[in-house]
């Protein structure tokens, strides 16, 4: 089993060391706050160690790295370095420049590098992103993305960078491709020059549009995704309560033999997905690429052409 020392154990760094540990793969934890070093290493039977303790130790493999964006690359440069594999939460940066010398320095180590794109080892999105794949829908021709809460803000990341990383790896994975071009819009409201809400636009070759909004300021939950082809429509809604209604397929059609298009509506069909737990197969499946040499689902270069995309985004933003 490889041994992974998870880095950082804050608001989402606890459910990784959850999850490496139940998967007994956890080897140390390395956390800034004491309270919550000391707290994470009684939970699961492991020490607390220091950052440069962890590169030295031969014994770890890897390290899972849940700390601020803009250590995320300084650390997985550091971690290759040693010879350790890297798993890193969106955004796998903050530039370009820096995502491309992860990469690099993964391939030169000979390491594996995976980003945290969680919602690409959901069960529903797998399930959704295979009835695409058959042809159950036809050709795509729009998708949309809602990523809608009240709160948590952040003062130190805008919405789009904090929660539209998921919906746009969604989005690349099902069209296979980068977008042609991209225009965004935003607003910040509670704080002053960090956006609580904006939308993006992505117009992809052969005609494919999408769109992503994501708020801190909407008064209730809504995680939906909507894929619409021309024979039919799909709607993964993960923020539905009741597992078994979370994917729906639609066999709505537009018929336009004649001089006006008209909507041939169909029943809609719940598609029952069997249950699991996204984080867990996300875990999994990095112990898996260490052990085995195999390439992660959602490696550099999956986490770069996001980052590409929400660069575009930000340019949009600023620029208007």
């Amino acid at each position: 089993m490889a041994r992974i020392a998870q880095v950082g154990c804050g608001h989402w760094g606890k459910n990784l060391t959850r999850n490496f540990a139940e998967l007994g793969a956890l080897a140390a934890v390395v956390e800034g706050n004491p309270d919550t070093a000391r707290a994470m290493s009684e939970a699961h039977g492991v020490p607390a160690r220091d950052w440069a303790e962890v590169l030295a130790d031969p014994g770890i493999d890897a390290v899972a790295l849940a700390t601020p964006a803009e250590t995320h690359a300084p650390l997985a440069l550091e971690a290759f370095a040693a010879g350790k594999h890297v798993y890193v939460e969106k955004p796998m940066a903050l530039s370009i420049a820096e995502a491309q010398a992860m990469i690099a320095a993964a391939e030169a180590a000979g390491r594996v590098l995976m980003v945290g794109h969680l919602l690409h080892y959901h069960p529903v999105f797998r399930r959704l992103k295979a009835e695409v794949e058959a042809g159950r829908i036809g050709a795509l021709r729009y998708i949309y993305s809602n990523r809608l809460s009240l709160g948590k803000f952040r003062t130190e990341e805008n919405v789009m960078w904090s929660f539209a990383p998921h919906d746009v790896s969604m989005i690349l994975s099902l069209v296979g491709a980068e977008p042609e071009a991209v225009t965004a819009q935003g607003a910040a409201h509670a704080t002053a020059g960090v956006a609580d809400w904006a939308t993006m636009q992505l117009r992809f070759a052969g005609g494919v549009a999408a769109h992503v909004t994501a708020s801190w300021m909407h008064p209730f939950k809504e995680h939906r995704l909507v894929v619409v082809g021309e024979e039919g429509m799909l709607v993964f809604e993960d923020s539905k309560p009741v597992w078994e209604e979370k994917l729906t397929l639609y066999p709505h059609r537009i018929d336009t033999s004649g001089q006006v298009p008209v909507p041939v509506r169909g029943e809609a069909e719940p598609i029952v997905v069997e249950k699991g737990e996204p984080l867990r197969a996300e875990c999994a499946h990095f112990i898996d690429c260490i052990e085995t040499g195999g390439k992660p689902l959602t490696d550099g270069a999956e986490g770069l052409a996001v980052l590409r995309v929400l660069m575009a985004a930000d340019r949009a933003m600023r620029e208007g």
